[in-house]
């Protein structure tokens, strides 16, 4: 029988952090949910409330926080880039601030450490697909830097304190993921897509359409971050976590439209600066030492998610929900 445990989730009522406490809920474990709502919704973890073993607070992981837990997930950090460009001083704060608080109170307690790290470290690669070998093609002082070496030092503060203090880490770098749950607003191209689809509105590529990137449904994301967590001590990663199926946003935008029976006509827009051209995980690693591939194919995930979207987008509640967030 597995031993419960108290298990803290900072960024706990963002997309991937209110997944991630319902499973670990689900493995009978206490979870403390830590979150400023900047990105993340109250919505998220609202039926989890009545849940006993279940706590929220509202904090900012960038100020120290003071409390006893067995586990800490590092999910804490804008994830778009409409949402991470919006403050950058504040973004770049969270990762690294964020992860010096969050490692100092790991080092207190002698807990267990994950960093929610991404793809982003690896900029826009000269490699292709991505293997954790590769240390990135990253512009220091762009606009995307504020995420992209914000994660990339909070990194190296994670391996710093594995390195000196003996810290028991671990750090997953995540791919694009998605699933029903998204907000409408985050700036993600799948979101993006499904919304302007349902809505019959042009479907806005940018660039030519010819850039890639590989889409994981949340599912199997949240199985292989708990797995990475319940590795022994020797295994820190990083490890790829993400789905290797490759697709172009022109593909994504005709397979969205062929799901949502949209007349979306598609809209090119000028490419954002040092927006990556390719994306796809070298997940050879995560196989070998996890055992964990992703299961969920894009057409099955795309379908549910794009059903979520549309009872949103056509029920009052959901106006209002989408209104709220």
């Amino acid at each position: 029988m597995q031993h419960s445990k108290r298990i803290m989730v900072t960024g706990g009522a963002g997309f991937l952090g209110s997944f991630l406490c319902e499973r670990l809920l689900d493995q009978g474990h206490e979870v403390l949910c830590v979150d400023n709502f900047f990105t993340g919704s109250r919505w998220n973890v609202a039926h989890l409330l009545s849940n006993p073993a279940f706590e929220i607070i509202r904090h900012d992981v960038t100020f120290s926080l003071y409390v006893e837990v067995d586990e800490i997930y590092n999910l804490a950090c804008p994830a778009s880039p409409i949402h991470y460009q919006h403050d950058p001083v504040q973004t770049t704060k969270t990762s690294v601030h964020g992860a010096i608080n969050v490692l100092g109170l790991a080092k207190r307690l002698k807990a267990r450490i994950l960093q929610a790290s991404t793809s982003e470290v690896y900029g826009n690669p000269d490699v292709h697909p991505q293997p954790e070998a590769y240390w990135g093609n990253v512009n220091p002082i762009g606009p995307r830097s504020c995420y992209d070496e914000g994660k990339r030092c909070a990194e190296t503060l994670f391996f710093d304190y594995w390195r000196q203090h003996s810290l028991r880490i671990k750090v997953a770098r995540i791919f694009n993921t998605y699933r029903p749950r998204m907000r409408p607003d985050d700036g993600r191209v799948i979101s993006n897509f499904v919304v302007q689809a349902l809505q019959n509105q042009p479907i806005t590529v940018y660039g030519d359409g010819s850039q890639t990137r590989s889409f994981c449904y949340v599912d199997d994301l949240i199985s292989g971050l708990v797995r990475l967590m319940g590795t022994p001590d020797e295994i820190t990663g990083p490890v790829n976590l993400g789905n290797p199926a490759e697709f172009t946003m022109l593909e994504l935008a005709d397979l969205v439209r062929e799901l949502t029976g949209s007349r979306s006509e598609i809209r090119f827009m000028p490419l954002p600066v040092d927006d990556p051209r390719h994306r796809r995980p070298d997940i050879g690693n995560a196989v070998a030492a996890l055992d964990w591939a992703p299961e969920t194919p894009l057409r099955e995930g795309l379908g549910k998610t794009i059903a979520y979207f549309d009872k949103q987008l056509t029920s009052p509640r959901g106006r209002h929900q989408l209104a709220a967030e």
